[in-house]
């Protein structure tokens, strides 16, 4: 017995992408093997005529036919000819065709494409396509079609002969048994159509007879609205009475200002994932296996554990205030709304909805600091749209997610993408095939898809292969795809992808700034709504939130310091409990409380700090609790480094930090950075930068002439020179840079001349200003700006 052939991968290839159209063994019969160019048929003959001619030069053709102004009736390819009004097939991936029926012929002059000859055509749906198996009949023929309201432009290329479409009375006279001999000319060409349908929705018309109400060209208008007029549609959103509003309260909350506009929800959604319920295709019938009678069949026990010990938790451990507001505070919890981000939300909802109902592909940029609400907000809007899916209101749409820190190779995206669409993990070498023959094929019914591409820069390769193939998709005919790039810069695309690519990403482009300190308290005092007990001090939610938006303005970190001031005041609290809890004779304890008292210099020494907003009460949530918290999140070695800098090293770094931030580019060339170092130092009012880096008699020089000691050389660069008044930088910063760059603070290119050299910040810009914030020997320097 020979051995199984392996399929290719070209094979492979067609087998997954065999869904949806009409089986067919064989539809180039009618249009012959040699490849004529198309022809267009007018409804002048004398025009057709000159068609016809070859003698006719195409100038002198083109010529009579805008002289006559003659419509396009038909197309012809060589001894084949289809016209308005015909079904025709078209062609798919293997054996397999579309059905539709042409309704009008026009030229394209597309730019990317040339000039083509194409066709507009309405489709005819096979019982495969309906993707909703609760609604979808069970009645359907073998060779049935449905015909549908859903209209596209498809080249002339594309059509592979004729389709003959009947009633089913039509076809049984014709075909009594049912069966079609393969010798037949209909075998593959004939199909009954006795029903209208939306497959978006699953809703049917009532049963007619083909016969009855199409009969040519004449009949496309009434055939369109009779489907239209019988069958449920989702393209346009229709307004919704007040009652089917309040039956989608847990889904999405109604408006209360302007209607219309898009808001984040406010209340609990019952939706848990915000994946789309339809984005996995796989069977859920399960397998059934036949075991060979001949065998005796042996159940094996199950594994059995032993049971550990059982923990018992006190009520108090989940009931407590503080447990709650830290479990409210984390940074993993899901809120009931996003608050400061709603004109964030209402630009992405409105680009994702648009794309969606029109049915077209689509590239969108979303750019913003670390911890600014971008993956949150489009995880929002796709729970919203999916909302909107379950309520048919929208049509149905497929939503994956590729985040470039959870794959270890950026070509995994491919097999990511592919899961989605089809089921079926393969690997990313052949999904890339798979996805270049599904976006080029095409297909006028494909659902959308959206992709969340998280963590941008993570997915960039040598060669770019990976971006350039997810935003060159979206551009082709009937791909269909959405892209939602998300990164933490905003040049990403100019400076990291080439030209080719980010001309393909589009103008759409969403920007995402940081959170000011008045939306971190909104943000903060929104999570610890509920929390019984007031454990957190209004003044210290105000104190937090001026800090992190005087860095960065990340809500997560936020959210950080936050919650570990709340750990501080609850063990605080529990070991004021334990102190209490030890037994104390009533005399010492009040003889204590006295001397106490009189030590403060009051009888009530927690008065003034409580009219100040510091109470002391443990279990209460302060200023000074969340200035613990800050050093804990700032006392790293990386920290405790940088504040241990010189002064020339700390200036270095305010230049730097100064220099990017104005230029928008993440480095800066050594003598920008020198020159901007000293007009800062100029601007400011610190007397050790005056007196040290910007002395006008040499600084230290100076000093040490006026001593009677010899002047000493400055190193700067990699040269030594002797320190004068006119000096063209300030003094030592070629040092601090030399020094910077040795630790890893700072990266320098080894340049010729030491003033062309690029400077780069190798640590977090955050870090940098989180460390001198708050040092009092660079104050104003910019660092806590």
């Amino acid at each position: 017995m020979a051995p199984a052939r392996t399929k290719s991968k070209a094979e492979k290839a067609r087998q997954y992408l065999s869904g949806g159209a009409v089986l067919r063994e064989d539809s180039d019969d009618e249009l012959g093997i040699e490849d004529h160019p198309w022809q267009w048929i007018y409804e002048d003959q004398d025009v057709q005529g000159h068609n016809n001619d070859r003698s006719v030069t195409p100038r002198k053709r083109k010529a009579a036919s805008s002289a006559t102004e003659n419509r396009i009736v038909g197309a012809r390819m060589g001894s084949f000819q289809c016209r308005i009004g015909d079904a025709v097939l078209l062609k798919a991936e293997g054996n397999q065709a579309w059905v539709g029926i042409i309704c009008g012929l026009f030229d394209s002059d597309d730019e990317e494409e040339g000039e083509e000859k194409m066709a507009k055509f309405m489709w005819f749906s096979s019982e495969k396509e309906i993707r909703n198996k609760s609604k979808k009949r069970d009645d359907c023929l073998e060779n049935e079609l449905y015909i549908t309201a859903a209209f596209d432009n498809n080249p002339l290329t594309t059509i592979n002969g004729k389709a003959n479409v009947v009633s089913f009375e039509t076809f049984r006279s014709k075909y009594p048994t049912g069966q079609i001999k393969k010798s037949s000319k209909d075998y593959g060409k004939i199909f009954v159509c006795r029903r209208g349908c939306n497959t978006r929705t699953a809703t049917y018309t009532e049963e007619f007879k083909w016969e009855d109400i199409y009969n040519g060209e004449e009949d496309i208008p009434s055939l369109t609205q009779l489907v239209e007029s019988q069958t449920k549609a989702t393209r346009k959103r229709q307004p919704r009475s007040k009652k089917d509003d309040r039956d989608l309260d847990d889904f999405v909350i109604a408006d209360e200002g302007n209607e219309g506009i898009p808001k984040t929800p406010r209340k609990r959604r019952k939706l848990n994932d915000v994946t789309t319920p339809t984005s996995k295709r796989k069977d859920l019938t399960p397998r059934k296996f036949l075991t060979p009678t001949h065998r005796r069949i042996i159940i094996k026990k199950p594994l059995e554990f032993t049971p550990l010990g059982t923990r018992f938790l006190s009520p108090r451990a989940f009931s407590s205030p503080f447990q709650i507001a830290r479990n409210q505070l984390h940074v993993s919890s899901v809120p009931a709304a996003l608050p400061c981000r709603e004109e964030e939300f209402s630009t992405v909802y409105s680009h994702l909805e648009a794309a969606i109902t029109d049915g077209s592909g689509s590239c969108i940029y979303i750019s913003g600091t670390p911890g600014t609400g971008k993956t949150a907000t489009v995880r929002e809007v796709v729970a919203q749209l999916n909302a909107s899916v379950m309520a048919e209101e929208l049509d149905d749409f497929i939503f994956v997610e590729i985040n470039g820190m959870k794959v270890t190779d950026p070509h995994q995206s491919y097999s990511l993408l592919w899961e989605a669409l089809r089921g079926d993990r393969v690997s990313p070498s052949h999904a890339l095939e798979l996805l270049e023959r599904e976006f080029s094929t095409p297909s006028p019914r494909r659902v959308p898809c959206v992709v969340l591409m998280d963590e941008l820069d993570q997915l960039v390769t040598k060669n770019q292969s990976v971006m350039y193939n997810f935003f060159n998709w979206p551009g082709l005919r009937h791909s269909r795809l959405i892209v939602l790039a998300v990164a933490n810069t905003m040049d990403l695309p100019e400076r990291t992808l080439s030209n080719k690519i980010s001309s393909r990403l589009g103008l759409t482009r969403i920007t995402f700034p940081g959170y000011t300190h008045d939306q971190l308290m909104q943000i903060i005092q929104s999570r610890l709504e509920g929390v019984p007990g007031n454990i957190v001090h209004p003044d210290a939610v105000q104190f937090a939130a001026r800090k992190v938006a005087a860095v960065s303005g990340d809500a997560r970190r936020a959210l950080d310091i936050c919650r570990r001031a709340v750990e501080i005041a609850e063990s605080d609290a529990l070991a004021r409990e334990s102190d209490d809890s030890t037994p104390t004779t009533p005399s010492k304890t009040r003889r204590n409380a006295k001397d106490k008292a009189a030590s403060d210099g009051t009888a009530d020494g927690s008065a003034v700090e409580k009219r100040a907003g510091l109470n002391t009460r443990t279990g209460i949530v302060t200023i000074a609790t969340i200035k613990q918290a800050i050093n804990e999140a700032t006392s790293s070695p990386l920290q405790q480094y940088l504040r241990a800098l010189p002064l020339a090293s700390k200036v270095f770094l305010a230049a730097l930090l100064a220099r990017i931030r104005r230029t928008g580019i993440g480095e800066a060339m050594l003598g920008d950075v020198v020159e901007e170092a000293k007009r800062l130092g100029i601007m400011s009012q610190l007397e050790p930068v005056h007196q040290y880096l910007l002395a006008e008699d040499g600084g230290c020089e100076g000093a040490r002439a006026k001593e009677g000691q010899a002047p000493s050389k400055t190193m700067v660069g990699r040269g030594t020179r002797q320190a004068d008044s006119k000096a063209a930088r300030a003094i030592g910063l070629g040092a601090a840079a030399i020094e910077l760059a040795e630790a890893g603070i700072v990266g320098v290119e080894a340049r010729r001349g030491e003033r062309v050299g690029r400077v780069r910040l190798g640590v977090g810009d955050e870090e940098v200003r989180l460390a001198l914030g708050d040092d009092e020997e660079v104050k104003g320097l910019g660092f806590g700006t």
